[in-house]
């Protein structure tokens, strides 16, 4: 694997680490069973899935049309 994909793969995983420590493990942790820690594995899997696709699309579309190299980022909507 490459090294940014490595990387990409790393912040994804830890995102929806974060989206499911936040979101649902408070909720969960009194009841938590095998059978909640395969629900909550799930939903880690394919919210590391969904954020590494979009990241993916993302960075490949700027490397695909130059904006990466070209640094074209546009903050605003006014030229100055």
């Amino acid at each position: 694997m490459k090294p940014d994909r490595t990387r990409r793969l790393t912040e994804a995983t830890l995102e929806a680490g974060l989206v499911l420590g936040v979101a649902a493990l408070p909720t969960a942790w009194r009841v938590l069973d095998a059978r909640l820690a395969l629900v909550l594995a799930g939903m880690l899997l394919a919210l590391t899935a969904a954020t590494y696709a979009l990241h993916a699309v993302t960075f490949d579309c700027f490397l695909l049309t130059g904006h990466r190299a070209r640094r074209q980022f546009s903050y605003t909507q006014r030229k100055e």
